[in-house]
């Protein structure tokens, strides 16, 4: 009887254990970052076959999800936003920052035919 109560004893401490920790490791997670790309497309052609082909790759290999990519947009205070705005989402800000250290190359390419206000911001932990 008694080898029943430490054995359901033990159970429910090591329960226990496993919880705290896997709390402890949520609660340590980076929170997303999402980077803001305010883009003033002076040549279109230019912008679609020559910079989003360099850039797609780089931004696809350090696990970047579009939530935005150049749609309608509307100013609800302030001036209106240039003709083209791109939200991208990352796991974290390290890896937007990776993303960035990469895309330099891309970028020259991309400034021939835009002009670019880039800059990300960390999300809310979760």
């Amino acid at each position: 009887m008694q080898a029943t109560y430490t054995t359901l004893l033990a159970l429910v401490a090591g329960f226990a254990l496993g919880a705290a920790a896997i709390e402890t490791l949520h609660a340590q997670a980076k929170p997303a970052a999402f980077v803001v790309a305010e883009v003033n497309v002076k040549d279109m052609d230019g912008y679609k076959n020559e910079f989003q082909p360099a850039i797609l790759p780089i931004i696809e290999a350090e696990g970047g999800k579009f939530l935005a990519r150049g749609g309608k947009t509307t100013s609800f205070a302030g001036a209106l936003p240039p003709n083209r705005v791109v939200i991208t989402q990352y796991e974290s800000l390290d890896r937007a920052q990776e993303w960035w250290s990469k895309a330099n190359g891309a970028l020259s390419i991309g400034r021939k035919y835009a002009e670019f206000t880039v800059y990300a911001v960390e999300g809310i932990s979760q």
